[in-house]
């Protein structure tokens, strides 16, 4: 399964998901978010199609990210948000096959996780 995680800002627009998204070049399974920030996200998963994976917070903790910001380490305690809960979300074995991407306007960010099932 290939998952699309995203974090994001509160003012992130469905343009600020759609352009993280296009910049990974891929088309995944499903997407992935924060559990608070599951609302912003989901007219644009429904216009795609695609599901929303409400990452709950402790899934984050003591995921390991090849993308370290600052801001990230701060407010959510991981590396990307991203990369965490693609990673979180695809389950045990996942790996990142893109890494954080980010939108034209800063307001999203998006990674690709590969998970072990189809």
């Amino acid at each position: 399964m290939v998952i699309a995680g995203f974090g994001c800002r509160a003012e992130a627009t469905a343009e600020s998901f759609r352009e993280a998204l296009a910049a990974t070049g891929l088309s995944p399974d499903r997407l992935a978010v924060p559990e608070d920030r599951a609302a912003l996200i989901a007219g644009f998963a429904q216009a795609q199609g695609l599901s929303v994976m409400p990452v709950p917070p402790e899934w984050l903790s003591g995921i390991d990210t090849p993308t370290r910001s600052g801001i990230s380490l701060a407010h959510r305690g991981v590396g990307s948000v991203a990369e965490a809960v693609a990673l979180a979300a695809a389950g045990p074995g996942a790996r990142i096959i893109v890494p954080r991407q980010i939108s034209s306007d800063r307001m999203a960010t998006c990674a690709i996780a590969q998970g072990l099932e189809s």
